[in-house]
């Protein structure tokens, strides 16, 4: 129900308009029918999955990790499960193949990198107590220094690699990772530190690709154009897909395969966890298999053809504005749909008590992506660089870091990278690549950022819905004291003498 809830509104956007102001090609809507089918049922076992394996496993491995009294071997610990989870991330197969003249490897071992030195600060992070809102500033500060440096056609993509790195895989081992770093600790902010690990995870691909754009001589930076299948037949829809398979039954299995291998690991030297814990989470893994691969193909093989297509007809309208509201809308409901999303909200909620909803966080994420897709097609439509968006953001977010609850700043910064899962690489950013294409725009530095788009806009409203949480605890615990006053149920002491005080006085 949750999966279903999930895909159906995007499904029904796309529906209405392919019957209205994009007409769709008979073949290339059963493409996508068949890939919601596909999304329904994957994202189903994925969340499954992560319940029962990926969120156990994670959180094992961070607490042994924890418990480790040799830094200097947890450190680099750290960054090779770093590399290893983020090698074989399907969203960065997809971005990587799509920046053109960098081999595709080049990218995965630079992103991967990043990621690995970021989960060892993680770890330094969690021992050493450094506050993240101040290590998130230092590291900005650097991020936006390069910005200035880097060649233009590196920079979108530089950012992008921050949002999509953090997908289906990594982030609910990562996550969970970061809860076990910080669960033998017991202070006040232990909850907050919980969170924050998928924030640092998303620094290290931006600074990684940039320094790669810095020191990379690649002089023919041109984009391929995106080329939707020619089918005549729901014959020819069957093997599109039949021939998708194979292809993400290998990227799934490998992607999966590093966590498996890490727990194997744990579990014969430290873990030992009981056979009934271990058969549980053997099922677990082979749901988060299925579902990743009905997931990806359905995405991969339904979805991008349909974004691009549509991208492009709605491009071609003469009032072609119409792309920043249609943008926001399907913004707006495309997030429920991130598998990544069910997972960050679920842990908010367990962790914060239900203080903090999933009805909430779902609120504001999707206000924050409706957000984040205006200003894409604004974009778009007139070539602004990215900067001009990106600067003022980070800066706003960063400045709220200060006025909220340390536990929202580490969760909104979480949320960035969460909701730039597959769902934006596949489905947002053919839709935005189409639309520039129809313009005549460069789709290296117009189209490419929306993923950047979508990772910043979170940062701000989950911190605002943190500002609204604090104004409405601090409103709710002053009616309670005062409803105790009043009805005598507190006797209230003096701190010097002990002495009762007048409830007048008081």
């Amino acid at each position: 129900m949750e999966a279903l809830s999930s895909v159906v509104p995007i499904t029904a956007i796309v529906l209405l308009l392919s019957f209205t102001m994009a007409p769709m090609p008979v073949a290339s809507l059963i493409l996508f029918l068949v890939g919601a089918l596909l999304l329904i049922v994957g994202v189903g076992f994925f969340s499954l999955g992560v319940d029962m394996a990926m969120m156990p496993i994670g959180d094992g491995i961070g607490e042994q990790v924890a418990r480790g009294s040799k830094l200097w071997a947890m450190v680099p610990l750290c960054f090779v499960i770093g590399v290893f989870v983020t090698i074989a991330e399907p969203d960065l197969q997809v971005l990587a193949h799509q920046v053109p003249a960098v081999p595709d490897m080049v990218i995965i071992l630079t992103v991967a990198a990043g990621v690995g030195i970021f989960l060892a600060v993680a770890l330094l992070r969690s021992r050493f107590g450094w506050p993240l809102n101040k290590l998130l500033i230092g590291f900005y500060a650097l991020v936006f220094l390069l910005a200035f440096l880097v060649p233009k056609e590196f920079l979108a993509v530089a950012f992008d690699s921050g949002g999509v790195t953090t997908g289906p895989i990594t982030v609910p081992f990562i996550m969970a990772m970061g809860a076990g770093l910080t669960a033998l600790r017991s202070h006040k902010d232990s909850e907050a530190d919980s969170f924050g690990v998928v924030a640092l995870c998303s620094i290290g691909p931006i600074l990684a690709v940039m320094i790669l754009g810095l020191c990379y001589n690649a002089p023919d930076l041109s984009y391929t154009p995106f080329s939707i299948p020619d089918l005549e037949t729901t014959a020819d829809v069957g093997a599109y897909f039949a021939s998708g398979f194979p292809t993400y039954i290998k990227e799934v299995a490998l992607g999966l395969l590093p966590i498996v291998a890490f727990f194997t690991v744990f579990q014969i030297v430290s873990l030992h966890l009981r056979q009934r814990q271990l058969i549980k989470i053997i099922v677990g893994m082979l749901y988060t298999y299925v579902g990743l691969v009905l997931f990806l193909t359905g995405v991969n093989v339904g979805f991008m053809p349909a974004g691009h297509f549509l991208g492009v007809q709605i491009a071609k309208l003469p009032y072609h504005w119409v792309l920043i509201p249609i943008g926001m809308v399907v913004g707006y409901f495309i997030v429920a749909a991130e598998p990544a999303v069910h997972v960050l909200n679920q842990q908010v909620e367990d962790l914060t008590g239900g203080a903090v909803s999933q009805k909430a966080m779902g609120l504001a994420l999707s206000l924050g992506m409706a957000a984040a897709l205006g200003l894409a097609m604004v974009r778009v439509l007139t070539g602004i660089s990215i900067l001009w968006f990106l600067v003022p953001g980070y800066v706003l977010a960063l400045s709220l870091s200060f006025q909220v609850p340390k536990v929202f700043t580490a969760i909104a910064f979480d949320s960035g990278g969460v909701a730039s899962g597959p769902m934006t690489a596949t489905f947002l950013l053919p839709f935005a690549m189409g639309a520039c294409e129809a313009l005549g725009g460069n789709v290296l530095t117009d189209a490419f950022g929306i993923v950047a788009m979508v990772a910043m806009t979170p940062l701000v409203a989950i911190q605002v819905l943190g500002l609204v949480y604090q104004k409405k605890s601090a409103l709710e615990a002053e009616r309670a004291l005062l409803t105790a006053v009043e009805a005598d149920e507190i006797i209230i002491y003096d701190d010097a003498d002990q002495e009762t005080v007048r409830l007048e006085d008081a």
